[in-house]
């Protein structure tokens, strides 16, 4: 966006002045509206910029996607000079609502696609800088503005619900849905690795090749299955390993073969110890560790 953020929010702000406070809004505000990354990225630009020319402003999210967050229906309009909504399309009833809702309100809208330029949800805004539409030349989407976080770790779950044949030491229903709702709790980049081949879809990968450039492309593997474990060490990629079978089977007998210490029984399986675990297969030695077995296994092959 030519020029600077700030400078675009300041002159789309004025002349409603920067003294009052201003409600930032989007499709990230609505409770059935769509929260994708983009959005996010570029609330979190224009806040970073509303920030630095010291205006006072608040974020209302949706209670679906930010349970406890200050949504639309707590964000009481005579508490607003100015409403800005950011990023994604003018269009839909959400959008209108939000003119009606905040219509004592200045209205703005910065960073947005327009389709028609005759649209309610469009002329309801006092004004409008579009990222795109039929008026005027394309601008660089805020999400590229927005400040960079921390690197965060790329975290693979292979998991298995079958392996019928171990009967009743079976324990991968419960395995599996502790260590999904424990890794849902992370803060990571999470990827379905399936260990499971497919010629058809793109869930899956086809061949046993793709399935070790996705591996390679982790930092650590969560996983109940004992290739899950198997191919993740052989890519030099440290895994936290639970075997799913109660008094221990391949995953464990595998475990021992490689020496491979980050390996729980589903029996006494918690979140203190897989905690504990993450903790190590991300650190320095950890990721040794698993360098270790990757060379060990190259040269045994």
């Amino acid at each position: 966006m030519h020029p600077d953020l700030p400078t675009v929010l300041r002159d789309l702000l004025e002349p409603g002045g920067t003294a009052g406070r201003v409600l930032v809004t989007g499709w990230f505000s609505f409770r059935d509206g769509e929260v994708t990354a983009g959005d996010v990225l570029a609330q979190r630009a224009v806040s970073d910029a509303l920030g630095r020319l010291g205006i006072a402003h608040d974020t209302a999210w949706s209670p679906v996607f930010d349970p406890g967050a200050l949504t639309l229906e707590a964000a009481l309009p005579e508490r607003y000079e100015q409403v800005l909504f950011v990023c994604g399309p003018l269009h839909g009833h959400q959008v209108d609502a939000l003119h009606e809702r905040y219509s004592r309100c200045r209205r703005l809208a910065v960073g947005v696609s327009v389709i028609a330029t005759d649209a309610p949800a469009v002329t309801g805004f006092h004004r409008v800088v579009a990222r795109d539409g039929p008026d005027g030349p394309p601008l660089p989407d805020l999400s590229s503005f927005a400040p960079a976080g921390r690197p965060l770790p790329v975290a693979g779950l292979a998991l298995t619900w079958g392996q019928g044949e171990y009967g009743f030491r079976r324990g991968h229903a419960e395995t599996g849905e502790t260590l999904r709702d424990w890794l849902g709790g992370k803060d990571c980049a999470r990827v379905e690795a399936d260990t499971r081949l497919a010629h058809d879809g793109v869930r899956l990968c086809r061949t046993a090749d793709q399935y070790l450039s996705l591996v390679a492309r982790l930092d650590i593997m969560v996983t109940d299955r004992l290739h899950g474990m198997v191919l993740a060490l052989r890519s030099g990629v440290p895994v936290l390993a639970v075997d799913p079978v109660r008094g221990g089977a391949k995953v464990s007998a595998q475990a021992a073969v490689l020496r491979w210490p980050a390996t729980l029984p589903c029996e006494t399986l918690d979140e203190q110890a897989l905690d504990r675990w993450w903790d190590w297969c991300l650190s320095p030695a950890g990721r040794a560790a698993a360098g270790r077995r990757r060379t060990r296994m190259a040269h045994t092959g």
